[in-house]
């Protein structure tokens, strides 16, 4: 299965398509920097400078739905990211996750991996998923999951890892 052909905007208004991303692991991720979870861009960040060179992509979607948690413009949550937590994975504009306006990226993660009892709304910031190189979604994490779980899951997808 491949990535679908999905537009997105970066938080300076750069355009790219989930295209450009084919062949990484991808650990996409609802953010917001008012949340209990904002810390988490730390060893997100972390992860991401690991794992890099080796295949793996973080990305942010900062999102405002829970909580009013992310009310910042894009130039405030671009500030907040870097100068705080010194985060370099790709961050794109902020978006919706559920309800009319879903993000199509986030339509398209729900239905491959539905939460907890096959739900598919998202119930926080900070909900993890999972992609492999062939564009499948492996897994859906909670906020609270330890990036250290996730990590131990897609170090053998990295694509420098396959014989």
């Amino acid at each position: 299965m491949s990535l679908p052909n999905i537009p997105l905007i970066r938080l300076d208004g750069r355009v790219e398509n989930l295209t450009d991303y084919a062949g990484r692991v991808l650990l996409i991720v609802n953010v917001a920097s008012q949340c209990g979870f904002t810390p988490q861009y730390q060893p997100l960040q972390a992860l991401h400078q690991r794992y890099a060179d080796q295949g793996l992509t973080v990305m942010g979607f900062p999102c405002n739905q829970f909580g009013s948690q992310e009310p910042g413009d894009a130039e405030q949550i671009g500030q907040f990211c870097e100068t705080r937590f010194g985060v370099t994975f790709p961050l794109f504009e902020k978006c919706d996750v559920n309800g009319a306006n879903t993000h199509p990226l986030f339509k398209f993660l729900k239905v491959a991996a539905p939460g907890l009892l096959g739900t598919q709304a998202i119930k926080w910031n900070f909900t993890k998923f999972l992609v492999d190189p062939s564009g499948r979604v492996v897994g859906r994490y909670a906020p609270a999951t330890g990036i250290d779980t996730i990590e131990a899951v897609l170090k053998p997808l990295l694509p420098a890892a396959q014989p």
